[in-house]
């Protein structure tokens, strides 16, 4: 399996594979910055595992922090949902919850790292125009032409209702998620030395309470004086995990399109309220146009069982029918000989049962960390997280934002805990 950096946005190849130890590293590493004051003479040796977008912002703020990293994934950065998610950014919209304020230091943290690392080239960040709009698919007759409400954009010309404006470009953008994960894990390998192994991770060695090593299949064991799990959905693969709390797998669907006129295609996410032609519940698909001409739509979720392998994961034949039905009622652009499908996909969002992220401190292990249960919110949420936790393993305590409501600690006595 092949760890590459190479997009239609031009971001330069800066990984290689090393044959024999299925490693990726850089023929020659220099830092362009100092290690932090606060790191010992030896840096700190810091294993992170899984390598979707929480696990990457965790390994590249650590590395940027002069942490000596190994990023280890099963299969490649960025190939489950972190390739496959719309990559939606919003300011304030979990503003009435526990994630307000990770939210909000996310989203202005994804605009320095923008401007550090040139977002809009590298991984198509942009502000966006976010509407809420509601169609119906048995609805024939169009909003008259003339009378379209001035904030729906000329490329939506279905049967539109109740339109309204729900984030701005100050609120509301986008990332390329994949491009965004393979750009922070080159930069933290090419400036930091930052490593990655492809490998799948077997278990966590602990000696005397606290984390000594990570064990991969094949008999490879990496030594560490700390392990982040950042699992995502298979979180609830590892027991160590699973014996303290439960983390499922919400299966999304989402289709890709190319449309023949992508410079038509205006920035403005949709959020659709649809009523199918066969009646029943109204759904929920949304739609985002992307810089690199493409418009994404996703939707049709329902909890499933997790796969082992990522690669195993394929979508539901009907759920792809709906949301290729679900771009052509929204836009003629989209729609059969129109468009040319680039994907048809799914990936499994990891969710918790009380629907907040598990950061923290695993209880009893002096050492081991874990990131996980972003659910639809895991591309926001990957830069506060990834620093959050880089400055809770090397310092201590996380300052950018308070982790105590995510504490994996707030699980124990609800289940009884397993053997690691």
């Amino acid at each position: 399996m092949t760890v590459s950096v190479v997009s239609s946005l031009s971001i330069s190849p800066v990984l290689r594979q090393t044959r024999n130890a299925r490693t990726f590293s850089i023929t020659s590493i220099r830092c362009s910055s100092s290690p932090s004051s606060t790191m010992e003479e030896h840096p700190k040796r810091v294993v992170v595992c899984g390598g979707g977008v929480i696990g990457v912002c965790t390994a590249y703020f650590l590395a940027k922090r002069g942490a000596a990293v190994t990023l280890v994934e099963k299969s490649a950065v960025a190939c489950a949902a972190s390739g496959k998610a719309g990559g939606f950014l919003a300011l304030d919209w979990c503003d009435s919850g526990a994630l307000s304020s990770l939210a909000r230091a996310s989203f202005n943290l994804h605009r320095t790292l923008a401007q550090e690392l040139d977002g809009p080239q590298s991984y198509g960040y942009r502000p966006l125009s976010t509407l809420s709009l509601s169609i119906t698919e048995t609805d024939s007759q169009a909003t008259p032409s003339g009378s379209k409400p001035s904030i729906v954009p000329n490329w939506v010309d279905g049967p539109v209702r109740s339109p309204r404006t729900i984030g701005t470009r100050e609120t509301t953008a986008q990332v390329h998620p994949q491009l965004f994960t393979r750009t922070l894990i080159s930069k933290a390998v090419e400036n930091y030395g930052a490593e990655v192994v492809i490998g799948k991770l077997e278990s966590v060695e602990v000696e005397e309470g606290r984390v000594k090593s990570v064990a991969l299949e094949g008999g490879r064991v990496i030594e560490s004086d700390a392990v982040v799990l950042a699992l995502g959905p298979w979180s609830c693969k590892l027991e160590l995990l699973s014996s303290i709390f439960r983390v499922h797998g919400l299966k999304a669907h989402s289709i890709v399109l190319e449309p023949k006129n992508p410079d038509a295609i205006t920035p403005h996410a949709l959020f659709l309220t649809y009523h199918p032609s066969q009646g029943g519940k109204p759904l929920d698909p949304e739609v985002y146009p992307r810089p690199t001409g493409e418009v994404y739509l996703c939707g049709m979720s329902a909890e499933e069982e997790v796969p082992d392998d990522p690669e195993q994961i394929v979508g539901n034949p009907e759920a792809i029918e709906v949301l290729k039905r679900v771009a052509r009622t929204v836009s003629s652009q989209l729609g059969e000989g129109e468009a040319e499908v680039k994907a048809e996909q799914a990936c499994f969002l990891p969710c918790t049962d009380d629907s907040v992220p598990v950061i923290g401190g695993v209880p009893g292990i002096r050492g081991c960390y874990v990131a996980t249960g972003h659910s639809c919110w895991g591309i926001l949420n990957g830069p506060a997280t990834g620093a959050a936790m880089a400055e809770l393993v090397l310092d201590g305590r996380a300052t950018i934002v308070d982790l105590t409501v995510f504490s994996p600690a707030r699980f124990v006595g609800r289940s009884r805990r397993g053997k690691v």
